[in-house]
């Protein structure tokens, strides 16, 4: 007890976050035994769209803009990736869908390496092998390649370090409430547009982003309610996090996210990862410690 009562403060928060945000996801793979997972996405994103506005209202958005397209950018980039990473914990274990989702770190610096003239260091390219190898490990790709999850999976990491890397850019121009919200402004608009347009796409592939809407009822609106709420929580701990310590050592920290999901993963019946797999889970792990220790 002496020990957690030590810790720093900002690792006690981003411990929190990563449990919180395990639990969000938990209450995302049950919300979607009942809806498709762009449903998911639109109930995620609405609450958000919903605090951010009365916050706004509250007190107006004072920026210099001019980036209107990055913007657009970076919120459809963020949906897209969603739409992946929920579409995966629908129809893979909870642990996996994580460990995808956190290779973004890899990929945002090698982004932030070619759009922004970041340099990277040895050990930062060693940490991006170690990374790619782990991420081969957890695909295991047979001779037909990745299959779908796989690529849905390594998706859901490109395209969150690409809306992270237009993030630092629009830093420059626009109130962090504007960028948050053109993610899920997105993340809300997206999934309508999307629910009207299903019923006249046929296209097997694309059925992660198609789908019928669905009412929600009984239990149902629990998983919901309960998604939202532990998102908002695991967004308010991440940034009180970030506020009291210094961000490498948080991001490290955040990788306990992913033990986590899969402790959780495996109360909601998902089985143990293989030994390959979990090997290929530590060299992600490390992977995201390096590029945070190598910047």
């Amino acid at each position: 007890m002496n020990r957690i009562k030590n810790l720093d403060a900002g690792v006690k928060y981003m411990l929190l976050a990563s449990l919180t945000f395990a639990f969000m996801g938990a209450f995302a793979k049950l919300s979607s035994l009942y809806m498709p997972s762009l449903e998911v996405v639109f109930f995620r994103n609405i609450a958000g769209v919903v605090l951010i506005g009365l916050a706004v209202l509250k007190k107006p958005m004072t920026h210099v803009g001019g980036k209107p397209w990055l913007l657009l950018f970076r919120g459809t980039m963020g949906f897209l990736a969603l739409l992946a990473f929920f579409y995966n914990i629908a129809h893979i274990s909870l642990g996996d869908a994580m460990t995808f989702s956190k290779t973004s770190t890899i990929f945002t610096a090698i982004f932030a390496w070619i759009f922004l003239k970041e340099k990277l260091t040895f050990a930062g390219w060693l940490a991006i092998g170690v990374g790619f190898v782990g991420i081969v490990m957890i695909t295991q790709p047979s001779g037909v390649g990745f299959s779908k999850y796989d690529l849905l999976g390594i998706f859901s990491g490109i395209g969150a370090a690409l809306a992270y890397t237009s993030i630092r850019e629009l830093k420059k121009y626009y109130d962090t409430r504007a960028i948050v919200l053109s993610f899920m402004g997105v993340g809300t608009a997206g999934p309508i547009l999307l629910f009207l347009l299903s019923s006249y796409i046929t296209i097997p592939e694309l059925d992660f982003m198609l789908g019928e809407f669905v009412m929600p009822s009984g239990v149902v609106w629990f998983y919901v309610l309960g998604m939202g709420l532990f998102a908002t929580l695991s967004q308010v701990l991440m940034t009180k996090a970030y506020s009291q310590t210094q961000a490498g050592i948080v991001a490290t920290v955040s990788y306990m996210n992913i033990p986590f999901s899969i402790a959780v993963g495996v109360m909601l019946g998902d089985s143990l990862p293989s030994m390959a797999v979990t090997f290929g889970i530590v060299l992600i792990i490390l992977s995201g410690i390096m590029v945070a220790r190598a910047k």
